[in-house]
């Protein structure tokens, strides 16, 4: 199922209420359109693993709508400060020192009105990897996601083609020097980082 969302406020309710009721749901981004589930339930997220066939290995992280939602998650330093303020919301993940475990956890902001609605809507944060099956190329339309997992999801909240059909790019800030995991939508030169 397909809901077209430009101004359609019912359809983003109906997706956060799918997210709060443990189910998934796939939305654009900027980057690419993201197969989400509610980011703080365990069941849930493995639903994503499973409808993706994506490694257990491979961690998920979360989008969040603003600096509140970073700040409840994870640990700031001055220079994860920085680059939230320059480049969130937009194509940047962070993995910063978690505050719910020993671990380390992904966050970004997205730049995307319909999910920064979605996101406060749910009042979660949303576990959400790219919506294709594992292996395949990441959609940047509602009918590649449609095409992908036809069935099996619930609904996919259409906003029409991304904005950089590019993954984020995400940069790892719990070592003593910041590494580049990905490059992605912001380029590295544009971090400076030095």
């Amino acid at each position: 199922m397909i809901k077209v969302t430009a101004g359609d406020t019912g359809a983003i309710e109906e997706a956060a209420d799918i997210i709060k009721s443990g189910g998934l749901v796939a939305f654009p981004t900027e980057t690419v359109y993201g197969l989400g589930a509610d980011g703080l339930n365990k069941k849930a997220c493995q639903r994503i693993y499973e409808v993706k066939g994506r490694p257990n290995n491979k961690p998920l992280s979360l989008l969040v709508s603003d600096m509140a939602m970073i700040e409840e998650l994870a640990d700031i330093s001055p220079l994860a400060e920085r680059l939230i303020n320059r480049f969130m919301p937009g194509p940047l993940t962070l993995i910063l020192p978690s505050r719910k475990s020993d671990s380390t956890v992904g966050v970004r902001m997205p730049a995307n009105d319909i999910t920064l609605a979605l996101i406060k809507a749910a009042n979660v944060p949303i576990a959400a990897p790219s919506a294709n099956i594992s292996g395949q190329s990441p959609p940047t339309t509602a009918q590649e996601v449609f095409n992908a997992f036809n069935g099996k999801i619930p609904l996919i909240l259409d906003g029409g083609a991304c904005q950089f059909g590019v993954s984020s790019t995400i940069v790892n800030l719990t070592k003593e020097e910041p590494l580049i995991l990905r490059e992605g939508a912001i380029s590295l030169k544009s971090l400076n980082l030095q």
